[in-house]
């Protein structure tokens, strides 16, 4: 496998692996904009703005748009978080002309036809309505804005349904213009691909942009606090953060193999403890989730609403148990599961591609994959034990939902961690 990078004169940067092997590829644009880049008023604009790609261009009909990679047995999506959007593709190696130009067209030439966005407005609303409709889901929106209160970071990424009822076809332009400069945008490919002529027609498509823009994405400040929404339902859902490290930070690695071997698998602790040993849950997971200047470790579980307060007590105290009893076996099994995650998820192009681009998007360069094992590899005891140990301190964020009555206040489970 090759790896190329290549920059234009405007600062449009482009990465592409060839993996001759294959008969396909994967390619696609990242925004460095998201979620996070929205001002208040603005909340939800760039997950509209993401919807409203697909429902024409200057060029393409929305069927066009749906038809023309499909004809080919191709595949177009797009998604948006809280810092970057992305449009990509899949199709065959003789098709990836094709597909750049598609995404191309749909990233830099939306039309925001008045009765598209009509119905695009009326899908998303749906979207909302069934993300509130899924407690396992909500919740960890109501985590987040607990976490980051009244800041871009901590809101949502559908936006409330009434911001997206008012916003207008200038509001949509309007942050394309403040936002899609050629600096903040990442296109890569991987797969079968020729990096020259990628290179040529990112060039015709993308060369004259003009670069205007800088991330303005206010710094995150993680403050913490307690959600907790009572309401008639089968479980009652738990769910608490601790602030972690950037993707930047050093010790990411380190906070990535305390969530892995809390709640990472099977032979997790909190699995063992809560799920096989005490039957109190059926799901109970811990996660480690990152951004360019903080990042949260994240417990959650359900269950119901009469052992709700046993399951966080006992969260708790295998959290602080951790700190002081991990042993050298169960760093080592982190490492490993953190290991083969990254290296089996990287099997397909899609996954290549868009490692590539977050890469770029983080360090303006790619990393060797054996760069990274290593940094996984580093990881020891000690480390880890000292990461589990600063939650006692630590500020913390909690939301509860569903039927919560009996579980205790988030101030008691850091005096319970404390004590």
């Amino acid at each position: 496998m090759t790896r190329q990078t290549h920059t234009l004169s405007n600062g449009f940067r482009i990465v592409t692996e060839l993996q001759p092997s294959m008969e396909s590829a994967s390619l696609g644009v990242w925004v460095l904009a998201g979620g996070r880049h929205e001002r208040a008023e603005q909340n939800g604009i760039a997950h509209f703005l993401e919807h409203m790609a697909f429902k024409g261009t200057a060029r393409r009909t929305p069927l066009q748009i749906a038809e023309v990679l499909e004809d080919v047995g191709g595949y177009l999506n797009a998604y948006t978080s809280r810092e970057t959007t992305a449009y990509y593709a899949r199709v065959l190696k003789e098709d990836v002309a094709l597909a750049l130009d598609v995404i191309g067209d749909i990233v830099l030439n939306p039309v925001f036809d008045a009765r598209e966005l009509e119905v695009e407005r009326g899908v998303i609303l749906q979207e909302i309505g069934q993300a509130l409709d899924t407690p396992d889901d909500i919740i960890f929106d109501w985590l987040q804005e607990t976490a980051y209160p009244r800041q871009a970071i901590g809101r949502t990424i559908l936006g409330p349904a009434e911001r997206v009822r008012a916003f207008s076809r200038e509001d949509l332009a309007g942050f394309v213009a403040e936002h899609y400069s050629p600096e903040r945008m990442v296109l890569s490919a991987a797969g079968n691909v020729d990096h020259d002529k990628i290179v040529q027609q990112a060039e015709k498509i993308f060369g004259h942009l003009t670069a205007h823009g800088k991330d303005d994405a206010e710094p995150a400040l993680f403050l913490g606090g307690e959600t907790r929404r009572v309401k008639d339902l089968e479980q009652a859902h738990f769910t608490i953060a601790f602030e972690g490290p950037g993707y930047r930070d050093p010790s990411y690695f380190t906070a990535q193999a305390a969530s892995t071997l809390l709640g990472g698998g099977m032979s997790s602790r909190l699995f063992q403890e809560i799920r096989e040993k005490r039957g109190l849950c059926y799901t109970i997971f811990a996660q480690t989730g990152a951004y360019s200047d903080t990042g949260l470790m994240t417990i959650y579980a359900g269950t119901s609403g009469e052992e709700v307060g046993a399951l966080a007590d006992l969260t708790i105290d295998e959290l602080r148990r951790s700190a002081d009893d991990l042993n050298e076996a169960e760093v080592a099994r982190a490492r490993a599961q953190i290991k083969a995650g990254l290296l089996m998820g990287l099997e397909s192009p899609a996954a290549r591609a868009e490692r590539n681009a977050r890469m770029i998007g983080i360090w303006d360069r790619v990393p060797d994959i054996a760069e990274t094992v290593a940094r996984i590899e580093a990881v020891n005891l000690t480390d880890v034990r000292e990461f589990l140990g600063q939650m006692g301190t630590a500020k913390a964020s909690m939301a509860l939902y569903g039927p919560v009555e009996r579980a205790p206040a988030l101030a008691t489970l850091k005096e319970r961690f404390a004590a």
